[in-house]
């Protein structure tokens, strides 16, 4: 038997003579121990005091400020209650307000999750000695519930995003900026027609590459939209002279505001990093709070949030296609809900997939094996369902469309029609759903854009030559209420016909609010 390198006999000779070794160190140290009774007995002298300080340290807990604002706008909390909220700007630092520090090892004792992966990867400077980041850390801490609704609507999601974070070697806390874009709300929609997980207004988009049309929103494909917000933050990066809080800024309020920020620091000899530039309010928080998430996904124990467990693996597969497919019918192919398959593809804006494309459906990887199996039995022709349509007289190609939830180009593209014209008595091969519309209603593109207003909910049906702003002045409302109402941006166009909500604070004689149909 070995130990060591030493055979079992040389070792219990070792083990002998080992005591009598150390036989003039123990005599050294106890000579010295006698020497260190009394300078113990001095430094007891001076009282505990000093000896606590020299050992405790400043280990404060942080304390809730006072000057924090922790609310978000009355409409926007009775839309959503996971509307995003501004703690406030002018909290002030103090050492009891001092959030925990980042951890020196990222939570490394824990099983492997999305979690640890994301943490590894972490970049950004750690500045949560800010007073504006400390602020926005206080707000998550007093709402863990936020937090952890967020992050479990984020699950399907995170693993791709991750990796494809990881594939072009970027900071891992751009995985976290939907949290603070659109709360990883795939349909989020705002008033300035900003959309999807990285709230990409339709200019921007197509300069990344988004297609937009009637059928398909890329700015809502969880894979187009991804790879579109990363290439557009890797060129902020680059532009902005290697540096991703300036990036980030950017990527809230342009380039160009950032730009022109840095020139106006310059010129009167100020620091140009994001802390020190003049830059609109929205953006002077919305950096913070990107920071605040990671100081708290980095170690969540001390707020007391618990993260949803996912596992660092894909959830997902995508499923690739050869034509277009009636949302209906996919999910029956998958045995899965059609919301549900909605939500993981919430690209797709009517009841059937674009028909020029993209041709692929996320799912759940159970249910693609499922959808495989069953598409193989399926026949191309019967993915969308056709109908022969006869031709009436005075009917026109738009009302045809309008009938079967359709466009012009597309009756016009499978009919091979070179222009408007139609006669009566003709017949055209037209794509029909399979399922009744209620249930594709989740795909409707102003069901998402639309904000729920207080009080009594009326319907007006627009009339030739209505305007926004006379709608508004009628009912005594805000343009911009309006238009939250309905999901709609101020250039958009109003046609006869179209119906329009208007929230009203009126009460019915019964002292009840109720709902009415508008006209005037």
């Amino acid at each position: 038997m070995h130990v060591n390198g030493l055979d079992t006999d040389t070792h219990k000779a070792h083990s002998l003579l080992k005591p009598l070794r150390l036989l003039p160190f123990l005599l050294l140290t106890g000579l010295a121990g006698c020497a260190s009774l009394q300078t113990d007995s001095t430094a007891a002298s001076q009282g505990p005091e000093k000896a606590v300080a020299q050992t405790a340290g400043d280990k404060t807990d942080p304390a809730p400020s006072t000057d924090a604002k922790a609310g978000s706008d009355a409409d926007a909390k009775s839309n959503d209650a996971d509307a995003k909220a501004d703690p406030g700007t002018n909290a002030q630092q103090a050492d009891s307000d001092n959030p925990p520090p980042f951890p020196q090892t990222a939570l490394d004792d824990q099983p492997k999750t999305i979690w640890s992966a994301i943490r590894g990867g972490f970049e950004l400077p750690d500045v949560s000695d800010e007073a504006r980041v400390q602020a926005e850390i206080r707000w998550y801490a007093d709402h863990p519930d936020y937090i952890e609704r967020v992050t479990e609507r984020a699950k399907p999601f995170l693993h791709y995003i991750l990796q494809e974070v990881q594939e072009r070697k970027l900071p891992t806390e751009l995985v976290l900026l939907p949290i603070v874009e659109s709360a990883y709300r795939p349909y989020a929609y705002s008033h300035s027609r900003a959309a999807g997980l990285w709230q990409f207004i339709p200019a921007t988009g197509r300069r990344f590459g988004l297609e937009i049309n009637w059928w398909y929103d890329g700015r809502r494909d969880i894979h187009a939209s991804t790879n579109a917000a990363l290439d557009y933050l890797s060129k902020l990066y680059n532009d902005l002279g290697h540096d991703w809080l300036l990036a980030i800024a950017a990527y809230n309020c342009g380039e160009g505001t950032v730009q022109r920020a840095i020139r106006y620091n310059k010129r009167h000899g100020r620091p140009t990093d994001f802390w020190h530039l003049r830059l609109p309010q929205e953006t002077r928080h919305y950096v913070p709070k990107l920071l605040a998430v990671k100081h708290i996904i980095s170690d969540p124990t001390p707020y007391k949030i618990a993260l949803t467990d996912i596992p660092d693996e894909p959830v997902l597969k995508t499923v690739k296609l050869d034509s277009q497919i009636d949302m209906a019918i996919a999910a029956r192919l998958a045995d899965m809900d059609l919301d549900k398959l909605y939500r993981l593809n919430p690209g797709y804006n009517r009841w059937a997939t674009a028909p020029n494309g993209p041709y692929y459906l996320l799912m759940p990887k159970q249910n693609a094996q499922t959808f495989e199996t069953n598409l193989q039995d399926q026949p191309q022709r019967k993915l969308v369902l056709w109908e022969r349509h006869r031709i009436r007289s005075g009917e026109s190609l738009i009302a045809i469309a309008r009938r079967y939830r359709t466009t012009v180009h597309q009756i016009k593209r499978v009919n091979h029609l070179h222009s408007n014209s139609i006669r009566a008595g003709h017949y055209l091969i037209v794509p029909k759903p399979t399922a009744e519309m209620t249930r594709y209603a989740i795909a409707s593109p102003r069901l998402h854009r639309s904000v729920r207003g207080r009080g009594q909910r009326l319907v007006y049906t627009v009339k030739t030559g209505d305007s926004f702003w006379e709608i508004a002045r009628y009912y005594k409302v805000s343009v911009h209420n309006l238009l939250r109402w309905n999901g709609m941006a101020p250039h958009d166009t109003l046609h006869p016909g179209m119906r329009l909500v208007v929230w009203k604070r009126v009460y019915t004689a019964q002292g009840t609010l109720g709902e009415d149909v508008a006209s005037r």
